[in-house]
C-alpha cells in the first residue's frame, strides 16, 4: 500500500472514530458539550493542546486564537505550569482543612500586584467571586439594588446573568440569559449603557442610599472589546465614593492578560473589589476575589464575619500551583511586552488587508486580544455593535477555522493571543485572513 493511501486509511479511521465519540456524547450529555457556547460548527473533539496550538480527533491541527475564552496566557500545556502541577500533586491532594503553602503564597501573590487587593480569598470559577462581590457589596452597604452594563457578563447568577449580547427589540429591557431567573432579583439589578456616566448618574438621583454595588468589565470583552473612557472610569469611582457604593471591577479576562495589576494599574482607577479568574492559572480552575481589608475581613473565614464564604474546591493545590507558575512567568518585563507587541503586529496587519480590500471595518483590541468587526467606528457601547455584520463576521471565520486558523465562529467574540504565539503564526494568520476577505469580497 502507497504511503497516500495509508495516509488516507488512517484519515478515515480517525473521522469514524470521531464520528462516534460526537455520538456517544449527545447520548449521555445535553446537547453534547458541557458549555453551551462550544456548540459551534464545526463539532470538534480536541485531543491535545500545546502551545499556541490544539489538535482535533480527525487530525486537524489548528492554530488557536479561541484559547478557551482567554485562560491560556502563556499557551496551552506550558512546561513551566505543568512542572509545579506536577510537582504540587506529588506532595497532596485537596485535605480541605486549614490552610495550605499554595494558598498563603498565591494570596500574597494576589495582593502584591492587584491595587485594590489588600486581601484575597481563593475560589473556583469568575461566576462564584461575582457572586460574592455581590452578597459581600449588599451586606456592607445594606442595600439590595445593583448597576451592570449592557455588553457585559459576570457569570451564570440571577442577580447578573442579564443584558449581554441583547437583541435590539429587548435594548432597554431587563434581558435575562435563562429561563427560571427569578424576578425579584432580577427587578434589583438596573442595566446602565457602557461609557455612559449621566445615564448612571440618573440612576442614583432616582434611587437615592439603594445601589449597594456598581460592577463592570473595565473593557467589554464579551462583546469583543470596548475601551473604556477614562472619565467613565473616574466619574464611576467618584460616584459610587459619594454614594456609599462598594465600585466592582471584574477583571476575570482583563486581570493577569493585559497586566499582573488588573486594567486598574493601567487605568489608576481603584474599585473597592476586584474578581479573577482565567487568565490567573493558565487554563486550570480557580478565581479570586480580592479588595479593602475592612470588606474582605466581614467573609465568615475570619472570626466575627457575617458573609459566608465555603467551597469543598477553594484553594485547591492544582489551581494554585498552576497560578503561581503563570504569575513567575508574567512577571518577567518581557511577557507582556512581547503580548502587546503581537498584539499591535496582529491589528497593524489586519487594518492593512481590511484598508486595501476597501472594507468597512474596525479592528479593535488592548495588549493580546483582538478581534475585527464589519462596520464603521466609533465603538462606545454595546448599541454601536448592532451595526456589525454579523454574517459577514462568521463566515469571515468559518473560512479561517477551513485553513487552520480557529477564531471562534460566533458573533462578537474575540481573539487572544499568548506567549507561545510568534511572529510567524500572526504573519501566517494575516496571509489567511487576506485570502478569506478576498474570497467574500467577489
Amino acid at each position: 500500500m502507497s504511503t497516500s493511501n495509508i495516509d488516507q486509511v488512517i484519515e478515515t479511521d480517525c473521522l469514524i472514530a470521531k464520528q462516534q465519540h460526537l455520538e456517544q456524547a449527545m447520548e449521555f450529555i445535553p446537547g453534547g458539550v458541557n458549555s453551551s457556547l462550544r456548540a459551534v460548527e464545526p463539532r470538534l473533539v480536541p485531543v491535545r493542546a500545546e502551545g499556541a496550538y490544539f489538535y482535533d480527533m480527525d487530525g486537524t491541527r489548528y492554530l488557536d486564537y479561541h484559547g478557551a475564552f482567554g485562560p491560556p496566557i502563556l499557551g496551552h500545556s506550558h512546561p513551566a505550569v505543568t512542572r509545579r502541577v506536577k510537582a504540587a500533586i506529588e506532595e497532596t491532594d485537596q485535605v480541605g482543612v486549614g490552610i495550605g503553602p499554595l494558598e498563603i503564597e498565591l494570596a500574597r501573590k494576589i495582593v502584591q500586584h492587584i491595587p485594590s487587593g489588600d486581601k484575597a480569598l481563593l475560589c473556583n470559577s469568575g461566576s462564584e467571586a461575582t457572586y460574592h462581590a455581590i452578597r459581600l457589596s449588599r451586606a456592607v452597604t445594606g442595600r439590595s439594588k445593583v448597576i451592570k452594563f449592557q455588553g457585559c457578563y459576570h457569570g451564570f447568577h440571577d442577580a447578573l446573568a442579564m443584558n449581554v449580547i441583547t437583541p435590539k427589540e429587548k435594548l432597554g429591557q431587563r434581558d435575562p440569559l435563562s429561563a427560571g431567573t427569578h424576578n425579584a432579583v432580577l427587578a434589583d439589578t438596573f442595566v446602565c449603557e457602557f461609557n455612559n456616566l449621566e445615564e448612571v448618574t440618573q440612576v442614583f438621583e432616582k434611587n437615592p442610599e439603594q445601589i449597594a454595588a456598581v460592577i463592570l468589565e473595565p473593557i467589554p470583552h464579551n462583546i469583543g472589546c470596548v475601551l473604556p473612557r477614562q472619565d467613565f472610569l473616574e466619574g464611576l469611582r467618584a460616584l459610587t465614593q459619594k454614594n456609599g457604593t462598594i465600585l466592582i471591577f471584574d477583571e476575570v479576562i482583563t486581570g493577569f492578560r493585559h497586566s499582573l495589576g488588573g486594567y486598574q494599574k493601567i487605568c489608576g482607577v481603584t474599585p473597592d473589589l476586584t474578581t479573577l479568574g482565567k487568565a490567573i492559572a493558565n487554563g486550570y480552575p480557580i478565581a479570586a476575589l480580592a479588595g479593602r481589608r475592612d470588606l474582605m475581613d466581614r467573609f465568615n473565614t475570619r472570626a466575627g464575619g457575617d458573609v459566608f464564604w465555603a467551597g469543598t474546591f477553594n484553594g485547591h493545590p492544582v489551581g494554585a500551583a498552576a497560578a503561581l507558575a503563570t504569575i513567575e512567568v508574567l512577571e518577567k518585563p518581557e511577557s507582556h511586552k512581547y503580548l502587546f507587541e503581537l498584539g499591535d503586529r496582529m491589528r497593524a496587519g489586519l487594518r492593512e488587508i481590511t484598508s486595501r480590500h476597501g472594507l468597512t471595518a474596525e479592528v479593535a483590541g488592548f495588549g493580546s486580544v483582538f478581534l475585527t468587526y464589519f462596520m464603521e467606528g466609533p465603538i462606545r457601547s454595546f448599541t454601536d455593535l448592532y451595526r456589525n455584520d454579523a454574517a459577514f463576521f462568521i463566515e469571515y471565520r468559518r473560512r479561517l477555522v477551513s485553513r487552520g486558523i480557529f477564531k471562534l465562529p460566533m458573533n462578537l467574540k474575540r481573539n487572544h493571543l499568548s506567549l507561545s504565539h510568534t511572529q510567524a503564526d500572526v504573519d501566517r494568520t494575516l496571509e489567511a485572513c487576506d485570502a478569506v476577505i478576498g474570497e467574500l469580497k467577489k
